[in-house]
């Protein structure tokens, strides 16, 4: 997770006002970790040379895919971008963050049937922004985020812009 201000060609600022890759946890990446000797278990009788490095290379596999195939969150160049999907800011109305025991409702009971949402495991804070089109059926976004006081900040900012 990082927040992105940086600068691009010359002296004219980056649309991206904010950036966030919803990696694995490290439990996540650590159950992948774990396949390395399995794999290595099962070629060990053709030979530990190449049971060793079939078991590395599984290993590093799994764990590159799984932090490759991970979603992004942004808010670039007027859009919220979340995953593949993306949403003009000027079709969003005031974000809502929530932890813990919010957080838990709106990921759960508390979710609309007519909500787009995207959640990940082991990322505990939730952000909630109403869709104001009238034409669409979806009625709000609700997406994890390590940083949700972040993105509803960069939200509201691309919405003055």
């Amino acid at each position: 997770m990082r927040v992105m201000h940086k600068m691009t060609s010359g002296l004219r600022p980056s649309t991206t006002t904010y950036r966030e890759r919803l990696s694995p946890s490290l439990w996540v990446l650590a159950a992948a970790a774990v396949s390395a000797p399995m794999v290595a278990l099962v070629f060990v009788p053709l030979d530990a040379t190449v049971a060793l490095v079939a078991g590395v290379l599984v290993a590093a596999a799994l764990i590159g895919g799984l932090v490759l195939s991970s979603p992004e969150i942004r808010v670039e160049a007027g859009e919220l971008r979340v995953g593949r999907a993306h949403v003009p800011v000027v079709l969003l109305g005031e974000p809502e963050t929530a932890d813990a025991e919010r957080a838990r409702l709106l990921r759960g009971p508390g979710l609309s049937r007519s909500a787009w949402h995207l959640f990940r495991p082991g990322i505990d804070g939730v952000v909630r922004v109403p869709l104001e089109d009238a034409g669409d059926p979806v009625t709000e976004w609700v997406f994890s985020t390590r940083t949700p006081d972040r993105v509803a900040a960069a939200i509201r900012r691309a919405q003055r812009s």
